[in-house]
């Protein structure tokens, strides 16, 4: 690897450990992808020639799913875990090339544990808010180090026994994700802080926070980035209507909710006009708080038209760049200068270079004078 640059490979179901040298040094890539809306995932490529080290190991099958894999990237004395997840297949690439034969192993994050078995109808919830669901749903998987980080909607909804008794639908992962878009929430798992570690975040999709270092383009000797571009669609910004119904009135009274929230507040000074307007569709059996609470994720969200793509070097810009989290623009023109959120992150591993290509987005134009 590069100086000040290393990556730990690291498998167990339970208490994951360093694998060993021979398979270390099979390695021949690595690519991680975290992204804001999609399991994270990965895929490894070893060299497997006649008498490779390696080769016994995956013939043993200590590379079969769901074999457990951690990667933990060393960058600059700071340890960060890119992945801990589940292998979920293995290719072989056979050569008659003399030590060209490559094995791919891809698999996802620990998300991929909860989609395994369907509990549908097999598991009721009688007099629990969504928040204790969740709770219990999460705590099957504290043993694979799997911490819930859950925040409490403002609309917490205790269904009477006598009158509704919640049931699981799907798998585990399926019912979490359901119940956290019923409330305008997201669900991921995150690896870290420490390997063998992840969080289970269901919550608000939070777009506040301190920002991380500047991407920085078109600055000559200060340029951080490889290559950076934006796009923006003026006819996607999409406000929704709340329609209320009184009954004193022959048509529903459109009410539009607002594109802006404490946790998705404007990114810039300017933001697009709206094009276009939809109502809000598929509320039916919520109630009004649950009703607003979607509304303001799906307008959020859809306030977001302002994208960016780019890749960098790690080693040039001297950290690692983190996805889910804010960070700031310069040198790309004043439009596109400012505060961005990061959707995706995918890194790129091989001996003597590490990359990342990335997604941003954004709900406003030109950056935040002082």
């Amino acid at each position: 690897m590069l100086k000040g640059i290393s990556l730990t490979l690291m498998m167990g179901a339970m208490r994951p450990a360093p694998v060993a040298p021979e398979i270390a040094e099979a390695l021949i890539s690595a690519q991680v992808t975290q992204a804001t809306e999609q399991k994270s995932g990965f895929s490894l490529t070893f060299a497997l020639g006649k008498g490779s080290g390696i080769r016994l190991h995956f013939e043993n099958g200590l590379f079969d799913p769901p074999a457990r894999m951690v990667l933990v990237a060393m960058v600059n004395g700071s340890a960060n875990v890119l992945m801990d997840g589940v292998i979920t297949q293995h290719a072989v690439t056979a050569s008659n090339e003399p030590g060209q034969t490559q094995l791919t192993v891809t698999g996802e994050d620990l998300s991929r544990l909860l989609d395994t078995v369907d509990f549908s109808w097999l598991i009721k919830y009688p007099a629990m808010p969504a928040e204790a669901r969740v709770a219990l749903i999460l705590a099957k998987y504290l043993p694979f180090g799997v911490t819930p980080l859950i925040v409490p909607s403002i609309n917490i909804d205790v269904p009477l026994p006598t009158e509704l008794i919640p049931s699981h639908m799907g798998t585990d992962l399926q019912y979490v994700t359901y119940l956290a878009k019923s409330v305008g929430y997201v669900f991921y798992v995150d690896p870290g802080p420490l390997p063998g570690q992840s969080i289970a975040y269901w919550g608000p999709e939070i777009k506040t926070g301190p920002a991380q270092q500047a991407l920085i383009v078109n600055s000559d000797a200060s340029s951080n980035v490889d290559q950076l571009s934006f796009s923006f669609d003026g006819f996607s910004k999409t406000p929704f209507l709340l329609l209320i119904q009184n009954e004193a009135l022959p048509v529903p009274i459109p009410v539009p909710i607002p594109d802006v929230n404490p946790l998705s507040p404007p990114l810039g000074p300017r933001p697009p006009v709206p094009l276009r307007a939809e109502p809000l569709t598929g509320i039916g059996k919520l109630s009004p708080a649950q009703a607003v609470m979607v509304g303001l994720a799906k307008t959020a969200r859809a306030a977001e038209v302002i994208t960016g793509s780019g890749s960098l070097n790690v080693m040039r810009y001297g950290r690692l760049l983190k996805a889910r989290r804010l960070v700031e623009v310069r040198g790309a023109g004043r439009p596109h200068d400012g505060l961005h959120y990061v959707r995706s992150v995918t890194h790129q591993i091989k001996p003597g270079e590490y990359k990342q290509t990335f997604s941003l987005s954004r709900n406003a134009f030109d950056p935040w004078s002082g």
